[in-house]
């Protein structure tokens, strides 16, 4: 069965289904699959950049081992932990089976970054590996799953704001108490895609232009993410609030980790020597006094 979802202002119809195709009769969703494309893509660039910073191909493969299960489960732990009611029984426990069963939908996108860093931080640990530089790669993968998943929510019918009369407002069907009722609203799935984009190739062109030290991408996306996070929740109609308060929990991390950022952007600016410094250029001149060493040592 379909949904209608229109844009009035601009004069535009859409049709959508959740679900794709079935396999032996089990549904395969849109969702999944523009997931799935996002992280693929994803992972396409990231393994092409990844030289560039002084990262082997191979090291960012093995990290998507631990990083991809770890952030799924780190994306329904934040969902759960603050939507904690919707998975208590009638008697008030707590129903371990539904907090498990992520195809019934509910996942959050910061629980996810936050378990990616994490696993990073520990994969770079093991593997002695420079966290900063191998962070400025993965946040460009960040931001396409990102741009490109937002639009799992526009197939889903979801993720959307308040009501508004703006030109590229969306008209959705959305059912209150038990009726159908057409409501016109923010595409905030469509504003989060977008910031994305922007905020990807602002840091390619950060990137392209010279660095200045090793965790500047980074750093560039938590500012940047974050900031436009903070906005657009707070237009949102279906936030995860902090417990019982009216606080939105996504608004109140984007702004913190904004500010975080800014502050740590500005003190390592400071802090900062030339490009030599970067992990990358360092690679390269010990390659080549290595060489030289070898050269000098032959006969």
């Amino acid at each position: 069965m379909s949904k209608v979802v229109t844009f009035p202002g601009l004069g535009l119809e859409f049709h959508v289904k959740s679900v794709a195709f079935s396999i032996f009769g089990w549904p395969i969703h849109w969702y999944g699959i523009i997931i799935a494309v996002g992280f693929l893509l994803a992972v396409a660039y990231c393994t092409r950049v990844s030289k560039r910073f002084g990262i082997k191909e191979d090291d960012v493969l093995d990290l998507l081992f631990y990083a991809v299960p770890l952030s799924i489960i780190g994306a329904r732990l934040y969902y759960v932990i603050f939507y904690l009611d919707l998975y208590r029984r009638d008697d008030g426990s707590l129903d371990f089976g539904a907090m498990v069963r992520i195809w019934d939908g509910g996942l959050a996108i910061y629980g996810g970054v936050i378990a990616a860093a994490l696993t990073l931080l520990v994969f770079c640990k093991v593997k002695k590996l420079p966290f900063l530089a191998f962070a400025d790669v993965g946040v460009y993968g960040l931001l396409i799953g990102q741009a490109v998943g937002r639009w799992g929510n526009f197939v889903n019918v979801e993720a959307y704001g308040g009501e508004t009369t703006l030109p590229w407002r969306m008209g959705i069907y959305e059912v209150v108490n038990g009726v159908s009722v057409y409501k016109e609203v923010h595409p905030t799935f469509l504003y989060e895609s977008l910031w994305n984009v922007v905020g990807l190739i602002l840091l390619i062109l950060v990137a392209r232009r010279g660095r200045k030290f090793d965790g500047q991408i980074f750093l560039g996306y938590v500012l940047w993410y974050g900031f436009g996070r903070g906005l657009i929740e707070g237009l949102r109609t279906d936030s995860l609030y902090f417990f019982s308060t009216g606080i939105r929990v996504s608004q109140m991390l984007g702004f913190a980790s904004a500010l975080a950022a800014a502050v740590a952007l500005v003190l390592l600016w400071r802090r900062a020597g030339g490009p030599e410094q970067l992990w990358v250029n360092r690679q390269k001149e010990n390659a080549i006094q290595e060489e030289t060493q070898h050269g000098s040592e032959d006969p």
